[in-house]
């Protein structure tokens, strides 16, 4: 019967910055809840073993995908982290904030107080990057860092790029996204900067936050539309703990829909057949699920200058040791050097493709290489136009949630996969690359034809594990989240505030933009947000319509957001 002042459900990126920044103030007493343990291990620091993690029971819930209908069945993998530190324990520590224009999207689809010069001043907030910009931050609790390793490889992409008609960015978290560029990453000091080393553990320190681990909550009390309470269990037992001020959902996109419909919110039929007492029939909870998905794209090298060549046991040993002790070398890096961000067609206003380039030919598990010196690239769409959804398996607390993401069910997702396919190719065929590539693994030289790319898709195909949109924010009847309080609609006390929130995934990967949520989201519970960033410039090509590419971005649409709001929705993106 424990009584704190906020109780914050997960211990992922949310739930670290949230605890974080509520217990800045002394007074507040604050308990996170994870279901999972704790984060100690070598494999979660050393950023080049990222997929030991993420295929490890103790760190990673291993859930899966119902049949995907879209990919004739398959069953996919949906790797969610478990444990202090969530998805950023585990994930592959790719920092990219996403594109200017995401947050506009953002708030046009409804997300008020959202858009590109609010919530900049927030990732300005989060991070500590080196370099001197009016754009990044010096100070913030996120240590990021561009990879150095050397290998040629990632500049001969970028050249690639160029040679291509593509913009060269100095930096796609700086002004320009568009385009090819180095990568940043999650990396401290040779290690990971994940969630709870650089949130949690901070505020631990500080004496008035407390973390309870192994916490399986099983539903959230209400006092009519007033959450008061969290009733988890731990080794059998069962605790109820109340909050005063407030309760703080923020388990992920998969596990909060989950844990809203076990307390009685949810859709009325999904909720009467597990038996469950309905506080609030609302159909839109678990609904609007989307992902990025990616292929690999594979080519043989036909020089030794690959990671290929560490991958025997002895190398390892060397790399591992190296690490160790000075904590530089090879394994301090998470490899993916270099990237991009470019459009898939003429008319599209903003990136909707990704590229993640490696200099070796595997698969992003680990578990299978290609057999000979080779690169890849890792490419999908951004703004699939599929969407799925989470729903209850039981009323078990301990059993996993049914996920279908319904991936490739809209006929436009086939057209920009297969744009994804033919503009990467396109890239490696530039002279950049004419003195070392081989023949191409993957799809392979047979690969030619719409029927043999939708082939190669089906089997081929893989998430990118980043889902969100399942309690969307909004101010339109069916939006589950208010953006201007974050709070459930229509209930006292209960705010969610996770990557579920979002109305659009962003071009990138979403670990940043769900710091940022959280950053904003904090601030919005005490009721003290930072005021709107004066130099917010959102750029683009000003001749998109009439072209996929070009060399360079030098347009800010940022002087009229009522008339880029209109292109959005010219775009077919609202």
């Amino acid at each position: 019967m424990e009584q704190f002042d906020y109780i914050v459900i997960g211990a992922g990126s949310a739930g670290c910055v949230i605890a974080n920044r509520l217990g800045e103030d002394q007074r507040k007493k604050i308990l996170v809840l994870e279901a999972g343990g704790s984060d100690r291990s070598l494999t979660i620091s050393m950023p080049a073993a990222l997929s030991l993690p993420m295929n490890s029971k103790r760190f990673n819930w291993g859930l899966k995908t119902e049949p995907e209908p879209g990919l004739d069945n398959r069953i996919m993998n949906l790797p969610r982290g478990k444990g202090l530190g969530g998805s950023s324990s585990i994930n592959g520590m790719c920092y990219v904030r996403g594109n200017p224009m995401d947050y506009e999207l953002w708030s046009a689809k409804g997300a008020l107080g959202w858009h590109w010069a609010n919530v900049l001043p927030y990732f300005k907030k989060l991070e500590k990057v080196s370099e001197s910009s009016e754009l990044r931050g010096n100070e913030g609790p996120i240590t990021v860092t561009k990879g150095n390793s050397g290998n040629i490889l990632n500049q001969k992409f970028l050249e690639a790029g160029a040679q291509a008609g593509y913009p060269l960015s100095e930096n796609m978290n700086g002004i320009q996204h568009e385009g090819m560029s180095p990568m940043e990453m999650f990396v401290k000091k040779g290690t990971r900067a994940s969630a709870a080393k650089s949130y949690l553990y901070p505020a631990l320190k500080r004496g008035n936050v407390k973390v309870e681990k192994h916490a399986v909550v099983e539903k959230i009390l209400f006092e009519g539309k007033k959450a008061e309470a969290v009733l988890y269990s731990k080794y059998g037992k069962k605790f109820k703990i109340f909050a005063r001020k407030g309760i703080i959902l923020s388990a992920g996109s998969i596990m909060s829909p989950k844990i809203l419909k076990l307390s009685g919110v949810g859709p009325k039929a999904e909720l009467n057949a597990h038996g469950i007492e309905i506080i609030k029939s609302f159909d839109d909870v678990g609904t609007n699920l989307m992902d990025h998905l990616e292929l690999y794209i594979q080519y043989q090298c036909r020089k030794p200058i690959t990671l290929y060549k560490y991958l025997n046991p002895f190398s390892k040993f060397l790399i591992g040791i190296q690490w160790m002790l000075f904590k530089k070398g090879l394994g301090a890096t998470n490899h993916f050097e270099s990237g991009g961000h470019i459009r898939s067609r003429a008319g599209i206003l903003y990136p909707d493709i990704q590229f993640h380039f490696l200099p070796l030919a595997i698969s992003y598990d680990g578990k299978k290489d290609a057999g000979t010196h080779g690169f890849q690239v890792h490419v999908g769409t951004k703004r699939a136009k599929s969407r799925g959804w989470v729903r209850l398996k039981s009323n078990n607390p301990l059993d996993p949630p049914k996920v279908r993401f319904n991936y490739m069910t809209d006929p436009q997702d086939w057209i920009d996969m297969r744009a994804c396919i033919t503009l990467t190719r396109e890239i490696f065929s530039q002279n950049s690359f004419s003195d070392i590539i081989g023949n191409e693994i993957a799809p392979g030289e047979n690969c030619k034809t719409s029927d043999q790319m939708d082939k190669f898709i089906k089997e081929k195909v893989e998430s990118a594990y980043h889902p969100c949109g399942t309690l969307r924010m909004g101010t339109d009847r069916k939006a589950v989240v208010d953006p201007r309080t974050m709070k459930l609609n229509g209930f006292d006390g209960l705010f969610v505030v996770d990557s579920s929130v979002m109305p659009q995934a962003t071009a990138g990967d979403l670990n940043t933009p769900t710091l940022m949520i959280a950053e904003r989201a904090a601030d919005l519970i005490k009721g003290e947000v930072l005021s709107e960033d004066i130099l917010a410039p959102i750029m683009g090509d000003f001749n998109w319509r009439e072209r996929q590419r070009s060399s360079e971005i030098g347009h800010d649409f940022s002087s009229n957001r009522k008339d880029l709001k209109k292109l959005l929705s010219e775009t077919n993106q609202l």
